[in-house]
């Protein structure tokens, strides 16, 4: 009996060793690449950013192009009760998603200082699911001179030291890391769009580039003969088209600030909030050519967009 009891119990040991050993490890956890999901999603979203740039501004030549818009204008509420365009809403950057639900099926025009804040968040916007939303060229400067930011800010910054015509070829890189913990490309998207509205326009001084430019990877977002005709900051590159489709956004490094010149500021600005939904840590540089080369012969040229010459104040009403 003793010895029946034992093997039984010696039995019931194998057997559990047994099932113990064969006993299947965890599956292996798959890392879900959401840079590769996204930028997928954007292509076939028609979400890249040729689409995003599409007619985003409007120089208006009458008050009345702006009448059926919905208008945001991201001033603050002292500046916004000193003077504002007719049936314009006074928004918070942070809220234009919330704001953005009460349009009402109106396209969204974003009001800023000088359009480039507008451009910025009419991106998003765009992104967001608004494909209509755009900004009001130079904003609240180009409606009315009354408020006039532009003129103080075109200046002369650029130095023999800081600023040269030699062209800077770029290689290529790995793509940003998200992790939003979402696995579609939509998903992604909207909680990219939100986290980047929340952190608010991501700008720098051309101050700050000029003198520290090895600090920055630098995009100067012109054409091929502007970008040898101005020349540019002193190490910046020249990638336009900027884009997933075509693989150039590869060329930008994700593990430095980018910064995106252009001649306004305004364009950078969309380029920029594009950019920061993609993952990059990405900066537009104000004021553009304008604010640092303003007297740059090279204006002299075909060129537009030269705050005072072929761009000026339309002297538009403002309401209290």
């Amino acid at each position: 009996m003793k010895n029946l009891f034992f093997f039984t119990f010696l039995a019931a040991i194998v057997t559990a060793s047994i099932f113990t050993g064969c006993k299947k490890d965890d599956p292996p956890v798959i890392e879900i690449n959401e840079y590769a999901l996204l930028s997928d999603h954007l292509k076939t979203a028609s979400l890249d950013l040729d689409k995003m740039l599409s007619s985003f501004v409007i120089f208006p030549a009458a008050e009345t192009d702006v009448a059926t818009k919905y208008i945001f204008d991201l001033r603050t509420a002292a500046d916004f009760a000193n003077g504002h365009i007719a049936n314009a809403v006074n928004v918070e950057f942070k809220n234009i998603l919330t704001e953005a639900s009460k349009a009402a099926g109106k396209p969204i025009l974003v009001v800023c200082y000088s359009g480039q804040t507008a451009t910025y968040a009419s991106t998003l916007l765009r992104l967001y699911g608004y494909p209509d939303a755009s900004a009001l060229k130079w904003g609240m400067s180009g409606w009315n001179t009354t408020f006039d930011k532009w003129t103080a800010n075109c200046k002369d910054l650029k130095t023999d030291a800081n600023w040269n015509m030699d062209v800077v070829t770029s290689t290529t890189f790995g793509t940003p890391k998200l992790a939003t913990g979402l696995t579609t490309g939509s998903e992604i998207l909207k909680k990219r769009v939100e986290d980047v509205v929340a952190a608010g326009f991501k700008s720098i001084a051309p101050a700050i580039v000029l003198a520290n430019p090895d600090n920055y990877y630098i995009n100067t977002y012109i054409s091929a003969a502007h970008y040898v005709g101005f020349g540019h900051i002193k190490g910046a590159f020249r990638i336009n088209p900027l884009l997933i489709s075509d693989g150039s956004i590869s060329n930008l490094d994700p593990s430095r600030k980018i910064v995106t010149i252009c001649y306004t500021g305004q364009t950078s600005g969309g380029v920029t909030a594009w950019l920061n939904v993609l993952g990059y840590d990405a900066y537009s540089l104000l004021w553009g050519l304008n604010g640092t080369t303003y007297t740059n012969p090279f204006w002299n040229t075909p060129v537009t967009n030269h705050w005072g010459f072929d761009s000026k104040s339309k002297n538009f009403t403002t309401v209290k």
